[in-house]
């Protein structure tokens, strides 16, 4: 397996402090977030933070992210392009489109259809994220990928399986040959219902996991699926812990260790 860290993970570290973070963990690369407190890579340009990363050993992923963009709309385009050139001149390789969640409806295939050629001219993958929520305007990924297929984009768009997500929505399938990246973390309260949970008790998977980590997780290796796993825990609690960087050590060795177990 190969992990990586989105900065959500770490979100009182700084652009440095996620490289840092990401490097000490041995992850292959990290997601980058506009949505964060402080300046987009500590205020440095998309060139030299590329650069940094680059020399740390570690690919930028993802830039996140085009948000309520299947709400499509001459201010998204506007938004979208410029998360495009911040990201090519940084050298990511993808940006992350996220779909509306506030009970509203969007339009997959308009939004997805214009944003074709802009992703292709920016050398750029566009991740589409399916959020679990009842509020959300695109729920299942088997929906993501239908539109995906009509438009015969499967080079340019890529699914975001999100553990948490899955979990949410219900779906049973998992598209291995159709995913560019995979978001993980786990939910351990005990009371929560899954109708209720929020990314708020989004932190580490262990073994009170309620989202079935590591079942998804095998189930997505063994239909073929090679790229990264990445960290994407939004709990305020993880975020206060003294040292974050050794819990995520420790998640990601129960994974390795209770994932091998499991597939034996």
């Amino acid at each position: 397996m190969e992990f990586a860290l989105n900065h959500m993970s770490v979100a009182r570290m700084g652009f440095a402090g996620l490289l840092r973070a990401a490097s000490e963990l041995g992850c292959i690369g990290v997601e980058v977030r506009t949505d964060l407190p402080g300046p987009l890579f500590d205020g440095m340009s998309a060139g030299d933070a590329g650069a940094l990363a680059r020399d740390a050993g570690l690919r930028l992923l993802a830039l996140a992210e085009v948000s309520a963009f299947d709400d499509w709309t001459s201010d998204r385009r506007a938004q979208a392009q410029i998360l495009m050139q911040t990201a090519a001149e940084a050298g990511a390789e993808a940006i992350a489109l996220i779909p509306r969640c506030d009970g509203g409806t969007g339009d997959l295939v308009m939004a997805l259809r214009d944003l074709m050629p802009m992703l292709a001219d920016h050398g750029l993958t566009g991740l589409v994220e399916p959020l679990g929520f009842s509020a959300s305007s695109l729920r299942l990924k088997r929906a993501a990928l239908d539109a995906i297929d009509t438009l015969d984009a499967s080079v340019t768009l890529r699914l975001v399986h999100d553990t948490f997500h899955h979990h949410l929505s219900g779906e049973p399938d998992i598209f291995a040959a159709q995913t560019g990246i995979v978001h993980i973390s786990g939910v351990t309260d005990p009371d929560v219902q899954t109708s209720e949970m929020t990314d708020a008790h989004r932190g580490l998977i262990d073994g009170a996991d309620r989202l079935g980590n590591l079942n998804q997780i095998e189930r997505l290796l063994t239909a073929g699926y090679t790229g990264p796993f990445s960290f994407e825990a939004f709990s305020p609690d993880f975020h206060a812990l003294p040292d974050p960087v050794g819990a995520l050590r420790q998640s990601m060795e129960f994974i390795r260790t209770r994932g091998s177990a499991q597939a034996a």
